[in-house]
């Protein structure tokens, strides 16, 4: 199953190491889904990562956060070149995200399903929707 993992879903996982976004990156870690990412999505993880307050406040460690990146980017798919998606969205900075889905014939995985209306033609699932459909394959 390939899927595009949004980048709250990351972040979760990695200040919340239980839960369905860590359950979300050990599946892409451990093959079990195929991550589709580009530079833009892998960028955006790197830099919302890289805010002060989630090594202070949060206590993500650094050298963490960029091992698991750099797993999901080897582990994954990496498109480039992606068409664009015309059509209007609740936050364009979702933009990637839809056309990576659309692009790599991929599920979108988010915990902000409401950013991504019915009519972009994605498939939109909440890490718990993701988890619990692996959990019955």
């Amino acid at each position: 199953m390939r899927v595009v993992i949004d980048t709250n879903v990351i972040v979760s996982a990695l200040v919340t190491r239980s839960g369905n976004p860590a359950r979300v990156i050990e599946a892409a870690l451990h093959g079990e889904i195929t991550s589709v990412l580009d530079q833009r999505t892998i960028r955006e993880a790197r830099e919302v990562l890289a805010r002060p307050k989630f090594a202070t406040k949060h206590g993500v460690d650094p050298a963490w956060s960029e091992y698991v990146l750099d797993a999901l980017e080897d582990s994954g798919t990496l498109l480039d070149n992606v068409p664009p998606y015309v059509g209007s969205l609740p936050d364009e900075s979702d933009r990637p995200f839809v056309e990576l889905a659309l692009a790599g014939s991929a599920i979108l995985v988010t915990g902000n399903t409401r950013h991504f209306p019915a009519e972009t033609g994605v498939t939109v699932l909440t890490p718990a929707e993701l988890v619990a459909r692996l959990a019955s394959q």
